[in-house]
């Protein structure tokens, strides 16, 4: 959005000069303040963001012998460390429920959200010529990158039905609401993602934390164990603020039919939605600078 502002030109002068009746000046301004999303205008450019996706996943896989195998093998060398880590710590584990069936489940939204967070960070840095070139909504760049990601966690999903068939499981009447617990982790990975894309803009330090932010939630976040057989009562409220503490151990109960822990997963989805448009907030307030910057 923009102010302008027309004034009258001035008027030529001479004995040969005509009178410019109607010449101005538009003068155009970023409009201060709190910029709202125009959902209109996101919704002409739809075809962009589309294009912007379909790029991003023929980049993500050019030039690659094994092309999306690879959104299948990352998660299953995932499984098989996590496992051996969990026999060798004695991390407690649901009773009849084999390890890698446990962890899989908690791996399909954190794929999401760890590869998908740090892709909408560097989105718009990566993208400076465009931004510089032509207008167009900025906010489709980090949501195009972590879009894409989406894709491979759904790439994930036949590969999940094959190992609960091979140990005889099967999914819970629940595990319908596995779209709602995808969409949450996408809006997760894009209400960080969509923040720090725009901090990184004006400190390209922060691309450096990023690698360490994942890392660290890797280890707060309950993929490898769950939350009702290794987190204390009093510690969960204060660990759920972490919003993909309570989304990946909802997503595990949905799918395998383990007890859901309400308040944790409504404190990690009240954490994501408030983080998301905190974080629209600002790049929206910030995107008048971007062009300067990048």
């Amino acid at each position: 959005m923009i102010e302008t502002e027309a004034t009258p030109a001035a008027t030529p002068q001479g004995p040969d000069a005509t009178p410019a009746e109607f010449a101005y000046e538009v003068v155009i301004r970023p409009a201060p303040g709190w910029r709202a999303v125009n959902w209109a205008e996101m919704y002409e450019f739809r075809e962009l963001l589309g294009k912007l996706v379909w790029r991003d996943v023929a980049v993500r896989y050019k030039q690659s012998i094994l092309g999306p195998a690879w959104a299948i093998i990352q998660p299953t060398i995932m499984v098989a460390i996590f496992t051996l880590g969990v026999r060798f710590l004695d991390v407690p584990m649901p009773a009849g429920l084999p390890i890698p069936v446990v962890i899989f489940a908690g791996l399909i939204p954190w794929t999401v959200f760890s590869q998908g967070m740090p892709a909408a960070a560097g989105s718009m840095v990566l993208s400076a010529n465009m931004i510089t070139k032509v207008y167009f909504p900025r906010l489709f760049l980090p949501i195009g990158a972590a879009a894409v990601l989406l894709v491979d966690g759904v790439l994930t999903l036949p590969i999940y039905g094959v190992m609960l068939a091979y140990y005889g499981i099967a999914p819970a009447w629940t595990a319908v609401f596995l779209p709602v617990f995808l969409l949450l982790s996408l809006l997760a990975s894009l209400g960080m993602g969509v923040a720090l894309a725009a901090v990184t803009v004006f400190y390209r330090d922060f691309k450096h934390v990023v690698p360490y932010m994942v890392q660290l939630m890797t280890y707060v976040s309950p993929i490898f164990y769950t939350i009702e057989l290794t987190i204390p009562p009093r510690w969960r409220p204060i660990l759920s603020l972490n919003p993909m503490f309570g989304i990946i151990d909802g997503c595990r109960s949905a799918v395998l039919g383990l007890p859901m822990q309400w308040e944790c997963l409504l404190i990690s989805t009240a954490s994501t939605l408030v983080l998301f448009f905190a974080a629209i907030h600002y790049f929206r307030r910030t995107e008048r600078l971007f062009a300067d910057h990048v």
